[in-house]
């Protein structure tokens, strides 16, 4: 388990002086650190709009904030009930995966501005005969994106490196599939979405072997290399058969590469504004921690341990020590090896577990980013020395998507 950034000390001083007054377990956001965070954003993006996933946040305030910013630009939604909830606001959303939830696809379609505003993501015709069925005649012109796999694949397809998304790999397949949308009456393909987690989601500076370092390394760099030239391929298909009005690809992890391309026209970051503890393992870029949740201690088991009430708030993706929780404040805190950390408590060893008392706050970083909001049902705002807004999560307005 690692520890936070050498900016963190005065950071978290500044952090714990402005909520001593609030009863743990809480979530904090530093704004002075969110927004630090979307200019290194803007700049790694080098002009290029941003598509705010909102997963990643999980707090509407937050996604208005972020959104107000000049390099920010729509949506990406991680369920359709969520892009339904937020299209009463907001008038661009790409929901990134796609959905059977028939209740939801006849809101949707029985409604112009909500069909104006939601673009739904596909990668096959059962969805579009999904759809279909769902939804009758009559109904709203439906927007939809088709999704391209940029997946690495070697040994002959026999070996896939990155995430298994779509069964569109090929510039052939992609060109096929438009063809099948752009023949479907009730259709219109608006867009493509091409995401690289094997290159955004990777960090190429994880602790321990060098050689599995130098590996991760050489695998991205080939990945991108043919990755470039496979998405404007299936992108110049895709063109010659619908007039589409975006093409979206990258993520906090690949911006500064991902915005080169010429065929992408948009990029799509979230979890770079909150700052996570996957982050602190990518060479290009160090965002600053800005998300936190605090517990306190609530027992002394002897005089070189002390136990925090919970804790486990422990990230999606394959079981590891990168998806554990970071000990943030204090420094030099360790979990023990018997119990980590756990859902009802957290035993800790180190120097400060010896002088920590009945009621002291720890405070930690999830190692993903909006994960942390389903947890807490609101979120404090620090800014300067002070708390200047509390703010809900999703979980604090009701609504619990996924």
């Amino acid at each position: 388990m690692h520890l936070t950034t050498d900016r963190s000390p005065s950071q978290l001083h500044r952090l714990q002086t402005a909520t001593a007054g609030l009863e743990p377990p809480f979530g904090v956001v530093d704004l002075d650190a969110f927004d630090s965070n979307a200019d290194d954003l803007e700049r790694r993006a080098n002009g290029k709009p941003i598509r705010l996933a909102s997963k990643s946040l999980r707090s509407r305030a937050l996604i208005r904030r972020a959104l107000t910013r000049p390099g920010f630009h729509g949506i990406l939604g991680f369920t359709l009930p969520e892009a339904l909830w937020l299209a009463e606001e907001f008038d661009d959303i790409v929901v990134g995966y796609p959905t059977t939830d028939r209740t939801a696809l006849r809101t949707l379609a029985r409604d112009e501005r909500l069909a104006s505003r939601i673009t739904l993501m596909v990668d096959s015709v059962d969805h579009l005969d999904l759809i279909d069925e769902a939804t009758g005649s009559g109904r709203a012109r439906i927007r939809v994106c088709m999704e391209l796999d940029c997946g690495l694949r070697l040994a002959g397809g026999r070996l896939h490196l990155g995430p298994r998304r779509s069964p569109l790999h090929t510039p052939r397949q992609a060109a096929e599939f438009a063809r099948a949308v752009t023949a479907r009456r009730g259709f219109e393909l608006t867009g493509i979405m091409a995401y690289e987690g094997q290159i955004a989601g990777i960090g190429d500076n994880q602790p321990g072997s060098r050689l599995k370092q130098a590996a991760v390394r050489r695998m991205q760099r080939s990945s991108a290399a043919e990755l470039h030239r496979r998405r404007a391929a299936a992108v110049d298909a895709v063109r010659a058969l619908a007039p589409i009005r975006f093409v979206n690809a990258g993520g906090t992890g690949s911006l500064e590469t991902t915005t080169q391309e010429a065929a992408v026209t948009e990029l799509a970051a979230g979890s770079g504004l909150y700052g996570p503890g996957l982050f602190d393992f990518y060479r290009t870029f160090r965002p600053t921690p800005a998300a936190f949740y605090v517990l306190p201690v609530v027992r002394r088991p002897s005089s070189s341990m002390a136990t925090i009430l919970g804790g486990g708030w422990v990230a999606s993706g394959p079981p590891g020590k990168d998806r554990l929780p970071t000990l943030a404040w204090p420094p030099g805190l360790r979990v023990t090896a018997t119990e980590g950390v756990g859902e009802v408590q957290t035993p800790v060893l180190g120097k400060p577990a010896h002088t920590l008392r009945l009621g002291d706050r720890v405070w930690f970083r999830h190692a993903k980013a909006g994960e942390m909001c389903e947890r807490v049902g609101e979120l404090h705002l620090v800014q300067g020395g002070e708390v200047v807004e509390t703010v809900p999560t999703y979980r604090g307005e009701g609504r619990h998507f996924l």
